[in-house]
This record gives C-alpha cells, sequence and structure tokens, in this order.
C-alpha cells in the first residue's frame, strides 16, 4: 500500500483540525474567492479551507489520500448542506481523474506538501488550474522556530532514516525550491510569489491536552512516539515535545492553548 496513505489514515487528523478551524476561516476570507468559482483543495484532509470555501459560493472539490478525511470531509459538508462542496480520493502526484485547465483555483495548505515527487505535484497543480488561474500552497518551512516545523524536526530525530530517494516536504518551504518544481511545469519565475504567513492553532485546553492530539492522532508524531517506545526514549521525546508546546502558548490563561506558527504561502499566477 502506498506508505503516504498509510502514514495520514494511521491517526485521525480531524481531531487536530478543529483547533485550525479559525485560522482557515481566516486565510480562506484572504484569497479573493467569488459566486460559482471552481476550487480544488489538494491534501483537503476534512476541509478546513474547502468548507470555508464552498460557504462563499464556490463549487469546492476536496482531494486526499487519506479514506478516512475523505469520509469525515463530506459528512462536515452534508452536516452543513453545502450541495457544492464534496471530497474524493486521490493522489496529489497523479490526478488522472480530473480534467486539464479546469479550476479557477487549486489550492493545497499543508497537504500536498507531503506527497512525495513534488516535480509531479507541481505538474499536476498547474495541470488541473485554468491559464489566468492561480494556485496556493501553505508550506511548513525548515528548521522554523515555530510549532509544526519544530514538531516534524523533533519527531525526526527519532524516528529512522528515511529511505533513499526520499525528497523531506519541508523542502516545500524553501523558495528556490519551490521556484524550481514550477518552472519545470512550465511556469514563469515572475508569476511566483511568497510570503511568510501565521497559522494560530486554538484548542480549549492546556498545552498538554493538544500534545496528546498530536501524539495519539497525528500520523508523524505517531510514528515517532512508536520508534521512541523500541529504543527506551518515549519519555525523552514527550519532555521535548511537552517543552515545545508549554513555550509556545502565547494563551493568557493556563486552561486554553494558542499557538502560532509559521509558514511559507506561495501563490502561482497561470
Amino acid at each position: 500500500m502506498n506508505p503516504n496513505k498509510v502514514l495520514w489514515e494511521k491517526g485521525d487528523f480531524t481531531r487536530i483540525a478543529d483547533c485550525m478551524r479559525e485560522s482557515g476561516e481566516k486565510l480562506v476570507s484572504s484569497f479573493g474567492i467569488t459566486q460559482g468559482q471552481t476550487i480544488l483543495e489538494l491534501g483537503c484532509g476534512d476541509g478546513t479551507t474547502a468548507i470555508p470555501a464552498a460557504r462563499l459560493g464556490a463549487n469546492v472539490l476536496g482531494v486526499d489520500i487519506a479514506r478516512n478525511l475523505v469520509d469525515a470531509g463530506n459528512k462536515r459538508a452534508e452536516s452543513e448542506g453545502l450541495t457544492n462542496c464534496k471530497f474524493q480520493e486521490g493522489d496529489a502526484t497523479n490526478l488522472h481523474e480530473l480534467e486539464d485547465n479546469y479550476f479557477d483555483l487549486s489550492v493545497s495548505i499543508f497537504g500536498a506538501m507531503f506527497a512525495p515527487k513534488p516535480f509531479d505535484v507541481a505538474k499536476e497543480l498547474v495541470r488541473v488550474t485554468r491559464p489566468g488561474g492561480r494556485i496556493i500552497m501553505g508550506n511548513w518551512i525548515p528548521n522554523d522556530p515555530t510549532l509544526v516545523a519544530q514538531i516534524l524536526k523533533i519527531s525526526s530525530a527519532y524516528t529512522p532514516p528515511p529511505p533513499d530517494g526520499f525528497v523531506s516536504p519541508m523542502t516545500w518551504g524553501v523558495e528556490a525550491d519551490v521556484t524550481e518544481r514550477f518552472l519545470s511545469a512550465g511556469v514563469q519565475e515572475k508569476d511566483i510569489v511568497f510570503i511568510k504567513d501565521t497559522f494560530t492553532f486554538d484548542y480549549s485546553g492546556p498545552p498538554a491536552e493538544l500534545l496528546a492530539l498530536f501524539r495519539d492522532y497525528y500520523g508523524p508524531t505517531m510514528n515517532a512516539f512508536e520508534a521512541a517506545e523500541k529504543n527506551g526514549k518515549s519519555v525523552e521525546l514527550q519532555a521535548n515535545l511537552e517543552e515545545l508546546f508549554n513555550s509556545q502558548n502565547k494563551s493568557s490563561s493556563g486552561d486554553t492553548t494558542s499557538i502560532s506558527a509559521t509558514f511559507l504561502r506561495v501563490t502561482v499566477t497561470l
């Protein structure tokens, strides 16, 4: 089975996504969405950006490799009566089921960056987006001091080395790498714009509880704890992550958590 599919079906990212809803809505509000636009959200999870886009009147398709997240997204859309939003399984490296030049806007927020074969991901995003349309990506930045980059960095120190040929998803947070990938897909460099943006995780409990969600439901962290357990280092991993979550919490209340994470926002105009 596809190892990427195994990773993201392993946990339940919906438990993490619940504390990302407000930032997801804020981000979508900056996209300039208009009624009737066709939008693809690639690596959509259960629709943290797809659902708000549909509420604004766009016709949205969410594509994710994880069946459990696709099912959760369709349930969310149905519960809100959003007949203009649907979710289906798909691989970001090969969107063979999607038409050329179809979407007005293709979005991937912390999703497609985790797919292998990044040049194929860029090629597919360009292929399915119409001329004059846009691609927007949100990607975590390697070695950034904020939450998610540090979770992934700490976790990687406890997991076995990746296989030969592995390309880190964090390279999607490097401007030169992103530019190279879209240039190879036929985009001109002048049409690729980068800014740094922030995404906030708001949770109605203390940092230790939010960490527990990552430990129990976030695939990369789950793998790290399993590997650390085998090596007798799970207590050390837990302590490192507790320090991270506590130090980055900006909530004024000990009973709630608010942690902002920096990401690279990429906008490609076709």
